[in-house]
């Protein structure tokens, strides 16, 4: 069986527990849980006071509570920024992260990989060699934190920021050899207008580069977006997307946790059906 979750913050609710029981109400088993999105009140900037012991114990509470797991805890800040002191911050946050994933029991927390600046935009720098030394730099201290506290960062490649493709994926890997360094792989985030086409080739190119260190698969659609350099994300089976292989990968490793993207609570349900109308085939 199939482990399909959803991000809680696209489930109907003004509060975590709302969130999950939505989640349990429409038959998800794991959540991709970001708590700035889901607890009113809390602040990234302030999370290393805010994630206690007593804030865990609530949140484990309520995920055995609805029978759901923590497949990813988001903590996604830039770690390339050039602002001395919000990289302080972040870094703190990070760690932060890390031990409250350890202590909620979350299977990774995860990130993406930022851009050389302090807007978190795209620029020409991000696709440079000196923007990816300086990711691995900022990357290596929270992977040793991690395996410091047993926990695991996952980071996500995206078209758009310094780990735009999955050779330069593999590259960190290299370069970060731990197994406290994970991939959530998300396809249509590698995906923009100029190599959509390529799609297949990508999906295959990832399994073969990092496949053993897949740990989440991120599941959404995408819709081509004239005009734009980026295509559209939108929920499973509502675009061009084909699942074939990265169904195929799921059914492969029994368990790995692949969480909705871009969903509403009108179409959840028919995302989640239309990847197992596809795993059933």
């Amino acid at each position: 069986m199939m482990n399909i979750g959803i991000r809680l913050h696209d489930t109907t609710g003004s509060t975590l527990e709302e969130h999950l029981r939505s989640a349990h109400e429409q038959g998800f088993r794991c959540a991709h849980i970001a708590l700035s999105k889901t607890i009113p009140g809390f602040s990234m900037k302030n999370a290393p006071a805010l994630m206690t012991d007593a804030l865990a114990g609530e949140i484990r509470s309520l995920l055995e509570k609805y029978e759901m797991e923590c497949a990813v805890l988001g903590c996604y800040l830039n770690l390339a920024t050039p602002d001395e002191a919000e990289l302080a911050n972040t870094m703190e946050c990070y760690k932060a992260h890390l031990r409250f994933a350890r202590a909620i029991g979350a299977t990774v927390v995860g990130t993406e990989t930022g851009a050389p600046n302090t807007g978190y935009k795209t620029c020409p720098e991000c696709f440079t060699e000196e923007s990816l030394h300086l990711l691995i730099d900022r990357l290596r201290p929270v992977v040793d934190y991690a395996a410091e506290t047993g926990a695991i960062i996952a980071i996500e490649p995206v078209c758009r920021h310094i780990v735009s493709t999955p050779k330069r994926a593999r590259k960190v890997l290299d370069a970060i050899d731990s197994p406290n360094l994970q991939i959530i792989l998300d396809t249509v985030n590698l995906l923009n207008m100029g190599n959509h086409t390529r799609m297949e080739e990508l999906v295959e190119q990832s399994f073969q580069l990092f496949g053993d260190r897949i740990r989440i698969l991120h599941m959404k659609d995408y819709q081509l977006a004239e005009g734009a350099a980026d295509v559209r994300s939108v929920a499973c089976g509502t675009g061009l997307m084909d699942y074939t292989k990265l169904i195929a990968f799921a059914q492969a490793h029994p368990g790995i946790p692949m969480t909705l993207e871009n969903t509403v609570p009108a179409n959840a349900v028919a995302a989640r059906e239309h990847l197992l109308r596809i795993a059933n085939a």
